[in-house]
């Protein structure tokens, strides 16, 4: 007997009643004590009962497990139990991963608290939920759009994850982002410093390999936190030279097809040549928000031409650039841009690589190399501070 003390089966109210004498039926039956006669039935009944802390009282004439069961449920302390776990399912709040929380930890304290709480009833744990969600209002508006087809706890938790996964994936107002070029599988990039030798000689833009030059710093006009395809435009900032995207409204053309010219400049107020509306090139009249792994047609919104790569190049001096352009024609697989949200190890191993290259290329004293940072216009500081996405 000793050991079921060592155990913790003694009955204080901390376990479920339900879960408490399925450990003492089971116990029994392991230690070949447990008999299905009513003479030994009656005599592991008075058993269970001497486990039971003595300020629970119990009536008599208790035959059954069940009957303790039930005994036991009608005390006041059971009351309390589960009265505290609906408080606790009140004050319960959902943190994502992003805020450093734990969506597997809090699915499971939900389900322990609804059960020890006797909470079946679905709708009731759809309240609960929803009362977690209070202050993530992405999360409660995806919710709300689904929360009536769910139907049991099991579909509860799935569409819970489904969320969470979503949320995952948004691009955030600041966020790092690459954009790929679907059809040849090249990045939108540019090099600081590094011009057009034609039309208006600014910063020049082209796709190429995924490295620090396909960074972009993206921004929203609406202010908000997230993207809404309906009402939200962007801006893209490239994140080496801190220079901007853009179409400007003058009539430069690209060094090969002649359409109109894209490049990079430095922009102080946001004009409306650096601004760009998007589209989800997959669903049409799409309403949701902007996430990592989208496909998208970027359309310039000052002169309302499409963003294009194709298999053209150009040659600056030695090297050899694939052109990027904006055009008003149909619309096809060459306008299509996947746009993928950069991750804090992304961003290190590229800053690492920018910060060793420079140096290395650096043949002078400390001081030249620290010029050559400055005249980067990234503050060092930058290089070693990552916000979470």
């Amino acid at each position: 007997m000793d050991n079921l003390q060592d155990n913790k089966l003694k009955f204080f109210l901390s376990l479920m009643i339900n879960e408490w004498i399925n450990d003492i039926q089971t116990f029994l039956q392991f230690s070949n004590e447990f008999k299905t006669s009513s003479i030994n039935l009656r005599t592991n009944i008075t058993f269970a009962i001497s486990l039971i802390n003595a300020t629970i009282k119990l009536p008599s004439g208790i035959d059954s497990f069940e009957e303790l069961s039930n005994a036991l449920k009608k005390d006041i302390s059971f009351t309390v139990f589960k009265n505290t776990n609906k408080r606790k399912l009140q004050l319960l709040k959902y943190i994502s991963e992003r805020e450093d929380g734990d969506t597997s930890k809090f699915i499971s304290n939900f389900r322990q608290l609804c059960y020890n709480a006797e909470i079946n009833d679905i709708d009731e744990q759809k309240k609960y939920i929803i009362q977690s969600l209070i202050s993530n209002s992405y999360f409660l508006s995806e919710f709300f759009k689904r929360k009536d087809k769910i139907n049991s706890t099991n579909e509860l938790i799935k569409e819970f994850e489904e969320i969470a996964m979503d949320e995952s994936n948004l691009v955030r107002n600041g966020s790092i982002v690459a954009l790929k070029h679907v059809a040849t599988g090249k990045y939108l990039s540019s090099i600081s410093g590094l011009r057009y030798t034609t039309g208006s000689k600014s910063q020049l833009v082209f796709v190429s390999n995924y490295d620090s030059n396909a960074l972009w710093n993206i921004t929203f006009s609406s202010g908000k936190e997230l993207a809404s395809y309906t009402d939200t435009n962007i801006y893209l900032q490239h994140k080496s030279s801190s220079y901007f995207l853009e179409n400007y409204n003058r009539d430069y053309k690209s060094p090969v097809t002649q359409h109109k010219e894209v490049s990079c400049k430095r922009n102080i107020s946001y004009t409306s040549y650096t601004q760009w509306k998007f589209n989800n090139s997959k669903l049409e009249n799409y309403q949701g928000c902007l996430k990592s792994n989208d496909i998208l047609n970027l359309r310039n919104y000052d002169q309302q031409v499409f963003l294009r790569s194709h298999d053209f190049q150009f040659t600056i001096g030695n090297d050899t650039f694939q052109e990027v352009v904006c055009h008003n024609e149909r619309l096809g697989g060459n306008d299509e841009v996947l746009v993928h949200r950069a991750y804090q190890a992304e961003l290190k191993f590229y800053i690492i690589a920018f910060i060793i290259n420079t140096i290395q290329s650096v043949s002078r004293s400390n001081s030249d190399a620290i010029a050559i940072f400055r005249d980067s216009e990234i503050p060092i500081t930058r290089f070693f501070h990552f916000r979470k996405e």
